[in-house]
């Protein structure tokens, strides 16, 4: 087994050329890279470096190690990284969602569950799921996709439900419930980050204009000082997500169409359940 410190002297070596340079950049005397090196050849027992009074440089079989050398230095740390990531998932319950409304759930929650709950603030794609679990970067994500694979299994947690925001004195306002179709060339002011409701939107209300604002304080005041319709649903509806609608005058309409409605689902390895099944009872629950 060769240590890692004399692959790592190697390396050093082929980028700074010199013993003196390699044994600064490493703090070490220069002896003690001398010694290494030496170690290193007779350890692989094959010639790495051409020897000269004044000047030492590596042959073409050691080039051939600082290539391998590196491919090893970098497995390691992607071992490490590995057993250190699967140490931390099961030591710390993060949690990743595919939209905000099952963060939100989650975040009323936390004055109940455990404080090695951890919800990240970032949004994933759908299809970065499954790839996420099995780097073990996430104890479970919330998803809108049931995935039941070998090693993965999902559990349903809660329903979220669209619902549009409009101006009193328009014709839609009138009705018990709207469709996307009838939204049709409306503009309307979106926070940005709401993951998989920004593709639903998007993709089912034909010509409209969505003005997506970053930050929720400028769509709060954007808001309050507009007319523009805005969405919500059965979990943002009374968060600081929106504007509290006691202080807004716009009707709240239904969204008839099936595209409105989202299952979301606690997604996870098999082998974490025993951790997360707690947390996610919790969250379903709970969930509005």
């Amino acid at each position: 087994m060769i240590d890692n410190y004399l692959l790592e002297e190697l390396v050093a070596f082929d980028q700074y050329g010199t013993l003196a340079a390699t044994a600064d950049h490493l703090m070490v005397t220069q002896p003690t890279v001398t010694r290494g090196l030496q170690k290193l050849e007779d350890e692989l027992q094959v010639k790495l470096f051409d020897r000269q009074p004044n000047n030492i440089s590596l042959t073409d079989t050691g080039k051939l190690a600082v290539t391998e050398a590196k491919k090893a230095l970098h497995q390691n740390e992607l071992f490490v990284e590995s057993v250190q990531q699967y140490e931390n998932s099961h030591q710390l319950i993060k949690i990743a969602s595919v939209a905000p409304g099952p963060l939100i759930v989650i975040d009323k929650l936390k004055n109940d569950l455990t404080d090695k709950v951890s919800a990240s603030v970032d949004l994933l794609n759908t299809n970065e799921v499954t790839t996420n679990l099995q780097d073990n970067n996430y104890s479970f994500i919330v998803s809108n996709q049931e995935i039941m694979t070998d090693e993965i299994e999902s559990r349903f947690i809660g329903s979220e439900k669209l619902s549009i925001n409009l101006d009193k004195f328009t014709y839609l306002a009138n009705k018990n419930t709207v469709t996307f179709s009838e939204l049709k060339g409306l503009s309307f002011i979106v926070i940005d980050q709401i993951g998989i409701w920004k593709d639903i939107i998007q993709q089912n209300i034909p010509d409209a204009k969505f003005m997506y604002q970053p930050q929720v304080d400028s769509f709060n005041e954007i808001t309050k000082y507009s007319n523009f319709p805005y969405f919500s649903t059965n979990i943002t509806r009374f968060e600081n997500f929106h504007p509290s609608l006691n202080d807004d005058d716009r009707v709240n309409v239904a969204i008839s169409d099936d595209a409105s409605k989202v299952d979301f689902y606690a997604v996870y390895l098999k082998d974490n359940k025993k951790l997360v099944e707690p947390t996610i009872e919790k969250i379903s629950a709970n969930w509005h």
